[in-house]
C-alpha cells in the first residue's frame, strides 16, 4: 500500500529529490530501499515569516503499487464514421469538448476563425514589432484561445463541477510536465503551450475528427427550434447534430450574431482596471522578507484582494518573470494582458489590477442590458488607443504618479514590446474605477510595504478579464434556454473563466451532448 506524509522543509531541502526521499522515509519509518518510487502529491511556499518554507505533499510508493502510476492516456476508437457534432473554437473549452466527444463515440468538427498555432506565431511576431493586427489571428484568437500566448496557468477558484484531474492528465499524455500534477499553482508556460495545442490537435484527427482553420462563424442554422449547423464568411455550411459555442470571451462579432438570431443573452458583471508591471527583483524581496532567492525559490507572486467603496479591487493574471502583451482583437483599440515562459526568467512581473464592474455603473456610459459591458470594453479600448496616438504603443503612467495625479515625465523601462506612451491615466479612466485603484494601490502597499514605487508603471486597459456576456443555458443540461441543441461553453458562455474551468466546462458540454443525441 502506497504511504502519503506531509513534510516543511527548507527551500534547499526541497529542491533536492535525494533528501526529500530520505526524509519521507524516515517520517513514515520506512527504509530507503523499500521504496520504488516517490511522488509529489501537491507542493506549496510558505512565505508568511523570514524563515521560508516549502510544504509537501509525498506519496511513497512500493513496487506493487507502480501500475497504478500510469496515466489513463487518451486510446479511444475511430470516429471517422460516427456521428457529428459541430464546434465553434479552437480553445481549452472547444478542444477538451472535442477529446472528450471522441472518448464518447461522437465525431468532432471543430470550425476555428484563427490559425494553427505555428501559423498564429507569425502574426503574433508581426503585431509585437509592428502593432499590425489581424483580427482573425491575435493573442485572443486561434488555435488554443487566448491562453496559448498569454500565460499558461492552471489553477482556478471555480467550485464547478467536472474532472480537474482528468484535464492535467490529458496536458501530461499530451507533452505537460509532470509538476502540474502536484504544483499548488501549477503553470505551462506560453513557450511549451503551442506543442501541447499542437499533440491535441493530432489526437483529435488521428482518430477521425476534423479541424478547419480560418473558418469565422456569421450565422446559426436553427431548424425547428433547434440549432444544426453553422454557416461561415465564406457562406460555407456545417452541419452536424448539435452545436457546441466555445468561442471565447472576445468574440464580440458571436454575441452580436447570437442578438441578432433572437438567443438569449444576458449582463456579466466582470472587471476592468490596469496592468501593473514591477522589477521582478523588487516583487522577490518584498515577498521573500529581503532574502534571495539563491537558487532554489520560484521567482515570487502575490495574491491581493481588497474591498474599495463596496467594489473589489484585486490582482488578476500575476506573471511572475513574465511579460505585457498586446491582446487587442481590433485595428482601434489598445488591450493589455500579462503571460510568463515557463521558466519565468524575464527580469518583469506584471499582474492586471482590476475593479469589479456591475450593470448600474453603466448607465452613464453604455445603456444598460445585455451588450452594456461589451460596449464599455470596446469604449474605453477605443480610448486607449487614441490616448496611444493610434497605434499599439500602451498608454502608461508611473505607478506613484497615477496615485498622485501626475503626468509622468519619463516613464521606466518595461516588457511590452510594441512600446509605451506616457499618457495621464488618473485623467482618462472612468472616476469610479480610477479612484478605486488609487485607492486599492495603498492598500496593496500597506500589505506589501514598498509596491507603491515610482520603479512600478500602470500600462492601460486591461480589459478582458472575462466576458462581459452571459450566453444563457440551463447549467444542468448545459443546454441553450431557447435554442436546443446548442451549448454554450467556455469563458465565451460567461461561465467559466481560465484554461482548467473552460476545459471542464467543455468536457461536461460532450457529456450532455452525448445524453442527448441518439446512437446510430
Amino acid at each position: 500500500m502506497a504511504v502519503t506524509v506531509t513534510l516543511n522543509l527548507s527551500p534547499q531541502e526541497a529542491a533536492d529529490d535525494e533528501i526529500v526521499s530520505k526524509i519521507a522515509s524516515r517520517s513514515a519509518r520506512v527504509s530507503v530501499e523499500q521504496i520504488s518510487y516517490v511522488r509529489i502529491l501537491k507542493r506549496s511556499i510558505d512565505a508568511r515569516q523570514k524563515d521560508i518554507r516549502v510544504n509537501l505533499s509525498v506519496e511513497l510508493i512500493f513496487e506493487e503499487d507502480l501500475i497504478g502510476l500510469k496515466s489513463t492516456g487518451f486510446c479511444p476508437d475511430n470516429v471517422e464514421h460516427a456521428r457529428e457534432v459541430i464546434i465553434v473554437g479552437a480553445g481549452p473549452a472547444g478542444l477538451f469538448a472535442a477529446l472528450r466527444l471522441i472518448e464518447l463515440k461522437i465525431r468532432p468538427i471543430i470550425l476555428e476563425r484563427g490559425k494553427e498555432v505555428s501559423l498564429r506565431k507569425k502574426d503574433i511576431a508581426i503585431l509585437c514589432r509592428s502593432g499590425i493586427v489581424n483580427t482573425d489571428s491575435n493573442y485572443c484568437f486561434g488555435e488554443g484561445g487566448a491562453g496559448t500566448f498569454s500565460d499558461g496557468k492552471l489553477y482556478t477558484r471555480s467550485k464547478k463541477r467536472g474532472d480537474n484531474s482528468r484535464v492535467l492528465d490529458l496536458l501530461c499524455y499530451h507533452g505537460a510536465g509532470s509538476s502540474i500534477l502536484y504544483e499548488a499553482h501549477p503553470h505551462l508556460g506560453t513557450d511549451k503551450l503551442p506543442s501541447i495545442i499542437s499533440n491535441i490537435r493530432k489526437s483529435i484527427l488521428d482518430v477521425g475528427g476534423k479541424v478547419f482553420f480560418g473558418k469565422r462563424v456569421v450565422d446559426l442554422v436553427i431548424e425547428n427550434g433547434e440549432a444544426r449547423g453553422v454557416v461561415t464568411s465564406e457562406g460555407e455550411s456545417y452541419r452536424g447534430e448539435a452545436v457546441i459555442l466555445a468561442t471565447g470571451h472576445s468574440s464580440g462579432d458571436i454575441y452580436e450574431m447570437l442578438r441578432r438570431q433572437n438567443i438569449a443573452t444576458g449582463f456579466k458583471p466582470f472587471a476592468m482596471g490596469v496592468r501593473v508591471e514591477h522589477p521582478q527583483e523588487l516583487i522577490d524581496r518584498l515577498r521573500y522578507h529581503g532574502n534571495s532567492r539563491g537558487g532554489y525559490l520560484p521567482p515570487a507572486s502575490y495574491n491581493i484582494v481588497k474591498q474599495v467603496d463596496g467594489r473589489g479591487v484585486y490582482s488578476f493574471c500575476m506573471c511572475p518573470g513574465g511579460f505585457i502583451v498586446p491582446s487587442s482583437t481590433s485595428r482601434n483599440g489598445v488591450v493589455v494582458n500579462g503571460m510568463s515562459p515557463s521558466m519565468r526568467n524575464s527580469p518583469f512581473a506584471n499582474s492586471g489590477i482590476i475593479v469589479e464592474v456591475r450593470e448600474e455603473d453603466l448607465h452613464g456610459y453604455s445603456g444598460a442590458g445585455s451588450f452594456a459591458g461589451l460596449k464599455f470594453q470596446k469604449q474605453m479600448e477605443t480610448l486607449a488607443w487614441n490616448m496611444s496616438g493610434m497605434s499599439q504603443f500602451a498608454p502608461a503612467q508611473r505607478l506613484t504618479d497615477f496615485v498622485d495625479g501626475r503626468f509622468s515625465s519619463t516613464l521606466p523601462k518595461v516588457s511590452y514590446l510594441p512600446g509605451v506612451t506616457s499618457s495621464p491615466l488618473h485623467e482618462w479612466i472612468p472616476v469610479w474605477i480610477g479612484n478605486r485603484l488609487r485607492t486599492g494601490f495603498k492598500l496593496f502597499d500597506s500589505a506589501m510595504k514598498g509596491f507603491l514605487t515610482s520603479d512600478a508603471v500602470v500600462v492601460g486597459v486591461e480589459s478582458r478579464s472575462s466576458s462581459p456576456v452571459r450566453i444563457t443555458r440551463d447549467q444542468d443540461s448545459m443546454e441553450h434556454v431557447g435554442v436546443k441543441l446548442l451549448f454554450p461553453c467556455g469563458e465565451g458562455s460567461g461561465y467559466s473563466g481560465g484554461i482548467v474551468s473552460s476545459a471542464i466546462d467543455g468536457m461536461r458540454s460532450a457529456e450532455a451532448i452525448a445524453l442527448r443525441i441518439p446512437r446510430k
